[in-house]
């Protein structure tokens, strides 16, 4: 192993269970385990699959003077969201903008009252962290020292619920603490993969006892990171790094449900945060291009940065993620498209350049795969 690579809590775990490990966002993390990816695929959508996501940052806010009023104020000035009428235990999907409208990074976030639980993608926990610290002077925002596991798949409610029933009852986007084996875990029902399911905040020192309790389960397998992104492929969820970055903004990636209506034009609290400009603008005009589904009847996989071309052969645009769909068996997409390209075919046709090949790809709408959380 890269010894710059950091390890997860549940490390020694994985290596037991077969994991084929790999870096990934700086930490070692298990790709796949002996079943292989297609199969643990599968799994989690027929029953359920456990997914160790430690490598995520969890992070908690609070107000420094202890006024909600303060942690209102700063974090909607910091980010696209509104706290009017968010109740208090539901979790909301936002975005870390740049002055450009650009995505630094999605973020799931819980209104818990007095204080906001955060979780961030791994590659940018320290860089979120530090600008949130800059954009927040008068909140504090520290790290949850605690390991961080996904539950997901149809079985998801019944696995869980054996060992806490208050868990059965919450509906997607709500979050509770648990109580797992007797240790406190602070759970939402939300995750990556399009099933339902679960995310779960494990304290250290009962992680392992906790986790193991779940694959002992005959409907749960360990699932890693190869299927986890295929499963979310399928969901027709932006990977950021792929899909979503820096260069994209919300309207353009197919995000735009994560702007509130109350802060675009017209809104009682319009503009006001990082990027509003932009952001409004296209909402006005329309963007030069779109993230689109994209699906290929032909036997060629697709993969992230290959061109896509019109019938003239002239580029439109460009795969930021690709794969063999495990459930369906032929190849998906997602790309950004030209929106006037997009217009200049009604039926939705392309093709994408594979080195000599032109397998010809079709518009679809997303997801791929139907969602299945429990609303």
């Amino acid at each position: 192993m890269n010894d710059a690579l950091r390890r997860v809590p549940l490390d020694a775990l994985h290596r037991e269970l077969g994991a084929k490990m790999a870096g990934f966002a700086g930490y070692d993390m298990p790709i796949q385990y002996p079943a292989g990816l297609k199969a643990e695929h599968l799994h989690t959508r027929e029953r359920a699959g456990l997914f160790d996501v430690s490598h995520m940052g969890q992070v908690r806010i609070t107000p420094r003077d202890g006024r909600e009023g303060t942690l209102h104020r700063e974090l909607e000035a910091a980010l696209p969201l509104d706290f009017e009428g968010w109740a208090p235990g539901l979790q909301k999907y936002s975005l870390l903008l740049n002055e450009a409208g650009g995505i630094e990074d999605d973020l799931m976030l819980v209104n818990l009252g007095a204080e906001v639980r955060m979780v961030v993608n791994a590659g940018n926990r320290d860089r979120d962290f530090a600008e949130l610290v800059r954009r927040c002077p008068g909140l504090a925002i520290e790290w949850v020292d605690a390991a961080l596991v996904a539950l997901q798949g149809p079985s998801a409610e019944q696995v869980l619920a054996r060992l806490d029933p208050q868990s059965a009852p919450m509906i997607f986007m709500q979050a509770r603490t648990l109580t797992l084996l007797g240790a406190p875990c602070f759970t939402t029902r939300s995750g990556y993969t399009g099933e339902d399911g679960y995310e779960i905040s494990l304290p250290l020192a009962q992680a392992e006892a906790i986790v193991r309790r779940l694959l002992a389960d005959t409907d749960v397998r360990p699932v890693g990171l190869g299927a986890r992104d295929t499963l979310r492929l399928e969901a027709g969820l932006p990977l950021h790094g792929n899909d979503i970055g820096p260069q994209t903004t919300p309207v353009e990636a197919g995000l735009a449900f994560a702007i509130p209506k109350s802060r675009r034009a017209g809104g009682p609290k319009a503009g006001g945060f990082p990027g509003a400009d932009t952001i409004l603008r296209q909402f006005a005009d329309g963007p030069a291009r779109k993230l689109v589904g994209l699906v290929s009847y032909d036997p060629v996989p697709v993969r992230a940065h290959a061109p896509i071309v019109d019938g003239d052969e002239r580029p439109v645009g460009e795969v930021t993620s690709g794969t063999v769909s495990p459930t369906l068996n032929r190849p998906v997409m997602l790309a950004y498209l030209e929106a006037g390209a997009l217009r200049a075919s009604p039926d939705g046709k392309f093709h994408a350049v594979v080195r000599d090949r032109r397998p010809a790809v079709h518009v679809t709408p997303l997801p791929f795969v139907a969602k299945r959380y429990k609303r």
